[in-house]
């Protein structure tokens, strides 16, 4: 199953040619991030991405009662280093009826030349919930460009990949 993600994965292009609603977060990765090996703690990162997806989330239903239910195929590039500028990108991929499948990606660099690498990727799954703790529908998104219809497609072969495995 890994291996079958981690394939269907790599095929997907994320661009600017894309419709699809997303947040960019921002900032200098602190020396309070750091793990023993001096670079910036693989759970810091799953923060970040965590909390990336919640903005996009809530954004898009209004409501600030969203969990993440699954967040799967993180892929950990590169180290990020501390003092280096983060930018995670969050962005809708898909929209069930309960779900909004959201896919990220964490990009480094050095601040004073402005170049960023990719650090990590994954998908996560967001539901809002009600106060009984239940699923609620959320307003569907519907793809307009080529770049969306593939990404929605992605998200839903992603799916399919875990359904496959019992997941």
């Amino acid at each position: 199953m890994r291996r079958e993600i981690e394939e269907a994965m790599q095929e997907v292009v994320f661009s600017e040619a894309g419709t699809a609603p997303r947040i960019t977060m921002r900032f200098l990765a602190a020396p309070t991030d750091v793990n023993w090996g001096g670079k910036v703690h693989g759970g810091i990162v799953m923060r970040w991405i965590d909390e990336a997806s919640h903005v996009l989330a809530t954004s898009w239903t209004g409501d600030a009662h969203n969990v993440a239910i699954f967040t799967g195929g993180v892929r950990f590039y590169r180290p990020l280093r501390i003092g280096h500028l983060v930018e995670v990108e969050a962005r809708l991929l898909h929209t069930g009826r309960t779900s909004m499948h959201i896919g990220v990606h964490v990009r480094s660099g050095d601040p004073a030349t402005g170049e960023m690498e990719l650090t990590t990727y994954c998908r996560t799954v967001f539901v809002t919930i009600d106060e009984a703790r239940k699923a609620e529908p959320v307003t569907p998104w519907l793809p307009v460009t080529d770049e969306d219809r593939a990404l929605d497609a992605h998200a839903l072969e992603l799916s399919a990949i875990r359904a496959r495995h019992g997941n």
